[in-house]
């Protein structure tokens, strides 16, 4: 159950939201989003043109199909891309990993998070000089709190900038870098 439960009434709306909100730099078109959230692309499109109506969608037309992404110049997009990475876990997934983890550089959430999907699969990197025994520990008892799995791959600022155009070619999403959340 998401906080946004009870002050939207569509499910499908909340779904759509949090896909959305999640990665705002993430554009999706109807078809995809049906098949992701297992709808029908009229439910999916009927949402999509109410949440476009009220400013907190951008919907634009590229050939045949509507691209549609958050709206980040809306007044309550700063709330609920907050709301949205809360409800997912991932406030708490960063002040874990920052409060024993050692020396962490960067926090970067990697692939279907990245773009906005709630897989139930999080795929995190972490850049720094990282205790990994604790590691170990904080990723088990998050797991527990945000009710997904997460995996973790551990870098060094070396390791990072020799991997740099591989990893670059992946969805990614910055969380964190050097003492500022993202």
């Amino acid at each position: 159950m998401s906080i946004f439960d009870g002050l939207i009434t569509s499910k499908m709306r909340v779904r759509i939201l949090m896909r959305l909100f999640l990665n705002p730099e993430q554009k999706s078109y109807i078809r995809e989003l049906a098949d992701e959230l297992s709808a029908s692309p009229s439910q999916v499109s009927e949402e999509l043109k109410k949440l476009s109506v009220t400013g907190l969608l951008n919907a634009q037309k590229e050939g045949r199909q509507i691209n549609y992404s958050a709206n980040q110049d809306h007044p309550l997009y700063p709330e609920l891309h907050s709301m949205v990475k809360k409800a997912l876990g991932m406030d708490r997934i960063v002040e874990s990993i920052l409060e024993r983890l050692g020396n962490v550089e960067k926090v970067i959430l990697l692939d279907d998070y990245a773009q906005g999907k709630d897989s139930g699969i999080i795929d995190i990197l972490l850049i720094g000089d990282i205790n990994n025994e604790n590691l170990v520990d904080i990723i088990k008892k998050t797991e527990k709190y945000v009710d997904r799995k997460i995996r973790t791959m551990v870098l060094t600022s070396e390791e990072f900038n020799h991997y740099c155009n591989i990893i670059s070619k992946r969805p990614l999403m910055e969380l964190w870098n050097n003492g500022k959340i993202q």
